[in-house]
C-alpha cells in the first residue's frame, strides 16, 4: 500500500445553506470542536480544510464551506469559493434541513453529476424536524439518491449510519491509494533510485516523490539502493549488482541513459507518478505533440506545489530552456503553480505539461486536466517530455508500455 500523506487523503466537502449544521456535522462525526459554530447565518465565509480520522475510514481532509444561500455581494464571492472546492473533492455531503429542498439544491447536486462526484443527502437536525414521506419522495424524485438522517445533537445514535453511507459511497481509490510500482517488482527485487542533489534539493531531505517511491518499494519487500547520478557508474562496477528496475530524476535521465545498461528498464520518478495519479494514456498520446510546436506557440507548465524558485528552476527555467532548443522555436510559456486559476483561457494553449503531482489527489489532478482535454489541447508530463527530448521517451515510458525502439526512432 502507498504511503498516505496529506496529498493522499480523500476529501470530502460539506455544503449546504447557511445554518443547515454543516460544522456542526464534523464536529459531531469526529467527536471535536474542530469547526466553529455559531448561530448566526454565514459564520463560515471561505472554504476551510480540516484534516481529520474517521473511524473505519481512515484519514481524510473535510472541506467546510460558506452557504450555498448567501447573498449579496460579499455571499456571491464566497459561494464562488465554495463552487471552486468541488475541484478539490473525492465526495460531496449536502446538508439540507427543515424538510426543504429547492433551486439551490437543485443546481449543487446537478452540478454534482455534471463533475461526476458522487454525493451523500444529510438531513440534519431530524430530532427537531424529521424528514416527511413525502419529501423524502420528492427528494428521491429529483436526485435519484436517498437521504441519510442524522442529528448532530445525538451523534450516538446516528454516527454509525453516516459512516456506513460515507464510507460505502467514497471512490475505493480515494481511501486506499494504487501502488506506484508493485507490478513491476517482486519481492526480494533490488531497486535504484538516482537522487541528485542540486540547488533545487531541499535542504535536509528529500522530495517528496522520492519519498514515496522508497516507500513503495520497501511496501513491496524490495531492497532500495539510494545514490546520486555521480555514483552510478562506480556502484554497477565495484559491486556487479544489476538492479530490477532503476528510478532517476527526470533531470538526470542523459546521465542515467548513459550508464544503465539498456536491458535493465528504466524511468522516472515523474513517469511513476504520472501513472499512478495523471491521465497516462493521453500523457503517451501528447508528448510527440513537443515536435509540431510552431513559433509563437504558448506552453503551459502546471505544478501541483508552490515553492520558491531558484535560479535553474525545472518548470520555470530548465523546461522551457529545453523546449526552445529542442524545437527551434520562439514559444511562449506560462507557469502556474498549486490549484491555482489559469491565467488565460485555455484554448490559448498549443500543449499543457503537468507535473508528477505529488502534492494533489488523483482527482484534483484529473479536474485540473478536464478542460485541456475537452479542447483536445495535448497534453504531457515534466518526466515524458524532458525524456521525449532526449531522445529516450520509448526506454523512460517501455517498463509501463512493453515497447521498445531504438533511440531517435521517436523522431
Amino acid at each position: 500500500m502507498a504511503v498516505k500523506g496529506r496529498e493522499s487523503k480523500a476529501h470530502i466537502g460539506i455544503f449546504g445553506r447557511r445554518n443547515a449544521g454543516k460544522s456542526s456535522l464534523i464536529n459531531a462525526l469526529v467527536g471535536q470542536d474542530i469547526a466553529i459554530v455559531s448561530e448566526v447565518p454565514g459564520t463560515t465565509t471561505d472554504p476551510v480544510k480540516k484534516s481529520i480520522e474517521l473511524h473505519g475510514i481512515g484519514p481524510v481532509i473535510f472541506i467546510d464551506t460558506a452557504g450555498i444561500d448567501d447573498s449579496g455581494d460579499l455571499g456571491k464571492l464566497r459561494i464562488g469559493k465554495s463552487m471552486a472546492a468541488l475541484n478539490l473533492i473525492d465526495l460531496a455531503i449536502l446538508v439540507i434541513t427543515d424538510n426543504v429542498f429547492g433551486r439551490h439544491e437543485a443546481d449543487l447536486t446537478e452540478e454534482f453529476n455534471r463533475l461526476n462526484i458522487p454525493y451523500v443527502l444529510v438531513f440534519n437536525k431530524s430530532d427537531v424536524s424529521p424528514a416527511t414521506n413525502q419529501f423524502r419522495k420528492l427528494v428521491s424524485r429529483k436526485t435519484d439518491h436517498e437521504i441519510t438522517e442524522y442529528s448532530a445533537l445525538l451523534p450516538g445514535k446516528y454516527n454509525t449510519e453516516l459512516l456506513r453511507v460515507i464510507k460505502e459511497t467514497l471512490p475505493p481509490s480515494s481511501i486506499k491509494s494504487q501502488g506506484l510500482i508493485g507490478d513491476l517488482v517482486g519481492q526480494g527485487d533490488i531497486v535504484m533510485l538516482i537522487t541528485p542533489i542540486d540547488i533545487e534539493a531541499p535542504e535536509g531531505r528529500l522530495i517528496l516523490p522520492q519519498v514515496q517511491v522508497i516507500r513503495d518499494v520497501l511496501d513491496n519487500d524490495c531492497t532500495a539502493i539510494v545514490l546520486k547520478e555521480r555514483e552510478v557508474d562506480a556502484f554497477l562496477r565495484h559491486t556487479g549488482i544489476r538492479p530490477k528496475l532503476v528510478i532517476t530524476d527526470s533531470q538526470a535521465f542523459l546521465k542515467a541513459d548513459a550508464s544503465i545498461p539498456r536491458d535493465i528498464p528504466l524511468t522516472s520518478f515523474s513517469i511513476v507518478l504520472a501513472r499512478q495519479k495523471g491521465d497516462f494514456e493521453e500523457y503517451l498520446k501528447g508528448t510527440p505533440k513537443i515536435g509540431e510546436l510552431k513559433n509563437g506557440d504558448r506552453v503551459l507548465l502546471l505544478e501541483s506545489c508552490t515553492h520558491n524558485v531558484s535560479c535553474d528552476d525545472i518548470g520555470r527555467v530548465k523546461i522551457p530552456r529545453w523546449l526552445t532548443n529542442f524545437t527551434g522555436k520562439k514559444l511562449e510559456f506560462d507557469n502556474v503553480a498549486g490549484l491555482d486559476a489559469m491565467p488565460r483561457p485555455i484554448e490559448e494553449y498549443a500543449l499543457v505539461i503537468q507535473c508528477g503531482g505529488c502534492m494533489v489527489t488523483h482527482r484534483q489532478l484529473v479536474n485540473r486536466l478536464r478542460d485541456p482535454k475537452k479542447h483536445d489541447i495535448p497534453i504531457t508530463n515534466y518526466g515524458m517530455a524532458i525524456a521525449y527530448m532526449h531522445g529516450i521517451f520509448d526506454r523512460a515510458t517501455e517498463p509501463f508500455t512493453g515497447k521498445t525502439k531504438k533511440a531517435g526512432d521517436q523522431l
